[in-house]
């Protein structure tokens, strides 16, 4: 995204205050409608350094499947799980929307919904003989504040689980760690 607008400052499309501050606000996006607003006016949609493919869905049927490191969360994501596991590590995604809606069909199988810091879960759905473990994020009848991502899980399990871990923060410091007494 940075090197389209530094092209873009070389060839005159931008000044060099423009690019700036568009840099410093590709840096600073939390979802990826924040990064596309950047360059909409120097590149048609299909030039657009970014693309995004949630026609996919993820599924884990008899086995594992995994999506994690850098990539893209569209904003409605369908996951399937038949007596396996989906792993969707969101601590290097880039989201799509602020509100993410993840439809979960588990039977038999597990949803582990990995989130860093300040991204709320929400899960809803039907289930027979399903359980949630982890902490969603936030209480009951609670709102979001204004400009949080939201992850919204709507399940339908049976027997099935929806796991979400938050990661706990490294306790490294210099390269050694404290220990408690």
């Amino acid at each position: 995204m940075v090197a389209l607008l530094t092209e873009a400052a070389s060839d005159g499309r931008l000044t060099l205050g423009e690019h700036a501050e568009r840099a410093e606000r590709a840096y600073s996006a939390r979802t990826l409608g924040e990064l596309a607003e950047l360059t909409t006016d120097l590149a048609a949609p299909s030039a657009q350094p970014i693309r995004l493919d949630g026609r996919r869905p993820i599924a884990g049927i008899f086995g594992k499947e995994r999506r994690g490191g850098r990539w893209v969360v569209p904003d409605r994501l369908a996951v399937t799980a038949v007596f396996g596991e989906v792993t969707l590590d969101l601590r290097e995604a880039v989201l799509q929307s602020p509100r993410i809606t993840v439809l979960a069909t588990m039977v038999g199988g597990t949803l582990q919904l990995i989130v860093p810091e300040g991204v709320v879960v929400e899960t809803t759905g039907t289930g027979v003989l399903s359980r949630q473990t982890g902490q969603p994020g936030r209480r009951p009848g609670e709102t979001a504040a204004p400009g949080t991502p939201v992850i919204e899980v709507r399940t339908l399990a049976l027997g099935g689980r929806v796991k979400i871990v938050r990661p706990r923060r490294s306790r490294w410091f210099g390269g050694l760690s404290r220990r408690r007494s």
